[in-house]
């Protein structure tokens, strides 16, 4: 694909923004879209965003758990960028008239102690690069219609990004094993679903390892103090005004988001 039509596939997408009108899948509108497209395509707009004043205060990895990836359709991970606009305090109301088609999913947010930059980076990097660990709520949301997504279309969309809620109770690495730990997900006092964090790639630390490796061969640095969500542990759901959604971990504590039809 030329530059001069990923330059155009941005535009949409950031007119969606604007708009607050979902587009048609782009997979179904521009024949030869691959990943290394979508990826181009997502940097666009990153660059288009921080000249704008934004901040990078982060990465997501998206699509790791089987759950996600039967609801999205989808074979393999994608990651996008997280920006300082998207964080969200615990409690806070969260306006979602800027959504398009918001939905929340649980995770276990890394907090950077130092960098990480691939490619080559193991396990043990990974666990010696991490401050400490975070119960997280990530909102996610689609600006193609109903969510008819490929992954090229997720990717070329910053990986389906919305938002980032952290709960308040930090945990060393080494006091929990993410492997074991279980999720229950509540909304509006509900339970809606139930996972564990082996359910990301195995351990949510193999998500940290291939993210670094993979925005390492695109030469780009994990900072430290960065977020990294690295991939829900339960199938996403839909949230609408006046929703309240919690996240319980054991061994982490919990999150709590609350959601309302104000401006942002």
């Amino acid at each position: 694909m030329d530059q001069g039509t990923r330059v155009e596939i941005a535009e949409v997408l950031l007119g969606a923004y604007l708009s607050r009108k979902p587009v048609e899948p782009l997979t179904e509108q521009y024949d030869g879209l691959t990943v290394g497209d979508a990826y181009e395509i997502q940097l666009l707009q990153v660059a288009r965003w921080t000249a704008d004043g934004a901040r990078i205060k982060g990465h997501k990895v998206g699509l790791t758990s089987p759950a996600m990836q039967r609801q999205m359709n989808v074979d393999q991970p994608d990651y996008g960028h997280l920006l300082d606009r998207m964080f969200w305090p615990e409690y806070d109301p969260i306006p979602l008239s800027g959504f398009l088609q918001p939905r929340v999913e649980p995770e276990t947010a890394f907090v950077l102690a130092r960098p990480l930059r691939g490619p080559g980076v193991t396990v043990a990097d990974a666990i010696a690069a991490v401050a400490f660990v975070l119960p997280a709520l990530e909102l996610i949301d689609s600006r193609i219609r109903e969510w008819k997504i490929g992954l090229a279309d997720t990717i070329a969309d910053n990986a389906s990004s919305g938002g980032v809620v952290l709960g308040s109770s930090p945990a060393a690495l080494s006091a929990v094993d993410l492997r074991l730990a279980g999720c229950n997900l509540h909304k509006n006092g509900e339970l809606v679903g139930t996972g564990a964090c082996g359910a990301v790639l195995g351990s949510p630390l193999r998500a940290l390892v291939w993210l670094a490796n993979t925005v390492g061969a695109r030469g780009v640095e994990l900072e430290a103090g960065q977020v990294i969500l690295p991939g829900s542990v339960t199938a996403s759901v839909p949230v609408g005004p006046g929703d309240t959604v919690t996240a319980t971990f054991a061994g982490l504590g919990r999150v709590t988001a609350r959601f309302e039809a104000g401006e942002q």
